[in-house]
């Protein structure tokens, strides 16, 4: 397994994360310029981008993963579990998050992650048009 670093994504990232994300189909689609507006963290393997995630926080003790994914190359070798650990030392309290009903694989490694499904929002992505299930976890 490569060491895996985080540190915060920027501007110069943008385009190595645009290529992770089209390589992700489960993931959400947004333009990643868009993610310079929140927590935005980059995974790092050997230098190079492995991975990113996106998060912000809605409420006083309540924040949300808006999107995570890692580059095909460097899945299964602990830089999701990294980046999310990431996260949780920045935000207390209830986390959120949604992924797509389809997404069997990133529902279970959330599960393993102590996340727990707590509904479902039809219809929620497009592209292609699906299902979302909302899952919680809560730090103390």
């Amino acid at each position: 397994m490569a060491e895996v670093t985080v540190r915060p994504g920027g501007t110069a990232d943008l385009d190595h994360v645009a290529r992770i994300q089209e390589a992700s189909p489960g993931a959400a689609r947004w333009d990643p310029a868009e993610y310079l507006a929140y927590d935005f963290l980059v995974a790092l393997c050997n230098n190079r981008v492995a991975g990113f995630i996106v998060a912000r926080r809605v409420a006083e003790d309540e924040s949300e993963i808006l999107n995570l994914a890692v580059d095909p190359v460097h899945r299964r070798q602990g830089v999701a579990r990294r980046l999310v650990d990431e996260i949780r030392l920045h935000y207390s309290g209830a986390q959120f998050l949604e992924v797509r009903v389809s997404n069997s694989g990133a529902r279970a490694f959330y599960k393993s992650l102590g996340f727990q499904e707590v509904t479902i929002r039809p219809q929620y992505y497009a592209d292609p048009l699906e299902s979302a299930i909302v899952m919680k976890f809560h730090s103390c």
